[in-house]
């Protein structure tokens, strides 16, 4: 494999001791407001937000206990490299298979994840337990504005840019043909990559089939068209948060750079929301691992330049936007928008695999990581097979 090595430099995560330091400082120091005027158990909790008696306890295991430097291991332990494409330094996590029949595959994470979402999966992906298991060389990038990623400094890099900046990015890797996954963001760039770039893209798994507007709810199933209503209820009544990441993400910005209590507080409330738990997050996600994804963006004060992507791509994909490319579809019954099959087939025209997990929410790989692995697996072995069968120029 060409590795283009001249094109990019590696990269090792190291946070100055001084920053850390600031960290637990801001912490000490904080500021917080009284306890929310609700009452009652379970969600009904979160009503007005994060309850103070959870942000407090987990701001205290933030300061005293959370080990940055842990998660700094485990990253430092993969390849990573700063790879220049479109003007911009990508910064990306590459995990290379021994396995000589290893398929290249792309990870892309959305908001408010990062690649921390996908950091304990590498190794099993790699080099499965199981030799029978197929193999991957994983790639991870941090979107333009995320992680260590470079922070766009123009207009303009919304989602199609970054989906053209993908196949750029597995290009300058030495991966000329790869499966792409995403969630989230990740799931509506890597639906536009399969449908731009099908000569380099083998074919898709994703947990969001956004489909095209104005379908109708004829045909549907009771329990089909109770998705479209719910998926729909997100959006009209629940998305403030995108609307003003859209609307004014600089001054947003601000609290979230200069605040380590507002930046968790922002990230939690969508872990919490989003995730498939009665009363907290933490029933399935692991508190340190949520806490190394919020640490990731204060170290490199992100949380300004990643709310950007919704000001460039908010509502913006495609409607015309078809994917002929062979798709496996996973949905989890407590993500924020969940579309019936019918309606994900007017946009993914090949459709491979339909899984419907009993259990789960936005963040599958991290409430759910031992399904999430299989269902991955599964869901790239039918791609894999249906590519076979029909094979287009390599």
């Amino acid at each position: 494999m060409n590795h283009a090595a001249d094109r990019f430099e590696p990269f090792t995560p190291h946070a100055d001791e001084a920053e850390l330091e600031d960290l637990r400082a801001r912490l000490a120091a904080a500021r917080l407001p009284e306890r929310e005027t609700v009452r009652g158990t379970g969600r009904g909790r979160w009503a007005q937000g994060v309850p103070l008696a959870d942000l407090a306890e987990v701001l205290e295991h933030w300061r005293t206990t959370h080990d940055w430097r842990a998660a700094e291991a485990r990253l430092a332990a993969v390849d990573q490299h700063l790879v220049p494409v479109d003007g911009l330094r990508i910064h990306a996590l590459h995990r290379l298979s021994p396995r000589s029949d290893a398929t290249p595959l792309l990870l892309t994470h959305g908001w408010p994840g990062s690649i921390i979402e996908f950091v304990h999966l590498l190794d099993e992906l790699a080099e499965p337990a199981d030799p029978a298991e197929p193999a991957f060389h994983v790639v991870v990038p941090s979107l333009p504005g995320f992680g260590y990623s470079d922070k766009p400094v123009g207009t303009g890099w919304g989602t199609e840019r970054i989906a053209a900046a993908w196949a750029g990015l597995m290009e300058a890797l030495g991966h000329r043909r790869f499966l792409a996954h995403g969630g989230d963001w990740g799931g509506v760039i890597s639906t536009i990559l399969a449908a731009r770039f099908p000569d380099q893209v083998i074919g898709l798994h994703t947990t969001v089939a956004q489909p095209p507007p104005g379908l109708s709810l004829d045909g549907l199933d009771p329990a089909e068209v109770e998705w479209v209503r719910r998926s729909q209820d997100f959006w009209a009544h629940h998305a403030a948060y995108a609307k003003v990441q859209a609307a004014q993400p600089q001054t947003l910005g601000y609290s979230l750079v200069d605040s380590p209590v507002g930046l968790l507080a922002w990230i939690l409330d969508k872990f919490a929301a989003w995730s498939d738990t009665r009363d907290s997050p933490f029933e399935t996600i692991d508190r340190d691992r949520l806490l190394d994804n919020v640490t990731l963006y204060w170290l490199t004060r992100s949380g300004a330049s990643a709310a950007r992507i919704y000001a460039e791509s908010h509502d913006s994909l495609d409607p015309d936007l078809r994917v002929d490319v062979p798709t496996a579809i996973t949905t989890y019954p407590r993500d924020i928008e969940r579309w019936p099959r019918p309606w994900a087939e007017e946009r993914y025209r090949h459709i491979v695999r339909w899984e419907e997990a009993d259990s789960g929410g936005h963040f599958p790989s991290l409430e759910r990581p031992e399904f999430f692995l299989r269902d991955l697996r599964a869901s790239l072995t039918a791609v894999l097979a249906a590519d076979r069968e029909c094979p287009r120029p390599s």
